[in-house]
């Protein structure tokens, strides 16, 4: 099950949720390195449900499966980004899988300076995609936090989280491998063994070997 990675490989968010134009939402502007361009990727593998164009090149991604939530929910997921100065290699229906780059920061629509506008949203696309808030500002439906949504881990750099408390994805720590021994608790004499698979759970597994290759198989 796929966790949603913060979409920006290096954090820097110039304007929180509830402030300025982000009045009654929970849209966060992430400015990137610095006043270029940076590219956005995929928080998650998604399909392009929506694309308005009239305004700021907003995109809408869903999830193709349920995701797993930083607090531990299981659901659906759907982002809105917004600002890309092109969108020509999107469309919707279009298939983008986990971290690979499908957008960009820009200024299309009212932008100062190139950023990406993004807001989150609890489960699949509805309705129009947006709603018009008590602020007159036009907001993803079933928004919700950011840090509530997407995780981070030692791949994204971060410069300014305006004190959200983004959950991080540890790195996972492989145990190291017990030395094989022989029948009479032996240590046997062999090398260069490495822990390659580790069954997450009772069932049935195949697996090809080459001529000669060993398995070792540790209860």
């Amino acid at each position: 099950m796929e966790k949603p990675l913060y979409p920006s490989k290096v954090m820097r968010i110039t304007q929180g949720y509830n402030e300025g134009s982000h009045i009654d939402s929970f849209a966060i502007d992430d400015a990137g390195t610095d006043t270029g361009k940076d590219s956005i990727y995929a928080p998650f593998t998604g399909i392009v449900k929506k694309i308005y164009q009239s305004d700021a090149n907003e995109v809408w991604l869903e999830s193709v499966d349920k995701v797993l939530y930083p607090d531990g929910t299981i659901d659906y997921m759907t982002i809105l980004f917004a600002h890309s100065d092109d969108v020509s290699n999107l469309f919707v229906g279009k298939k983008i899988m986990q971290n690979e780059v499908f957008y960009s920061e820009g200024t299309k629509g009212q932008a100062t300076g190139n950023h990406c506008h993004i807001e989150c949203a609890k489960g699949k696309f509805t309705g129009t995609g947006w709603h018009k808030n008590n602020a007159g500002n036009w907001s993803i439906n079933n928004g919700k936090k950011p840090e509530e949504c997407l995780w981070i881990d030692d791949t994204i750099t971060i410069i300014d989280k305006n004190n959200y408390n983004f959950k991080k994805i540890e790195p996972e720590i492989l145990e190291e491998t017990p030395p094989i021994t022989n029948e009479n608790n032996n240590p046997q004499q062999e090398t260069n063994i490495e822990l390659i698979f580790t069954c997450p759970k009772d069932d049935l597994y195949g697996i090809y070997l080459k001529k000669d290759e060993k398995l070792y198989l540790e209860k």
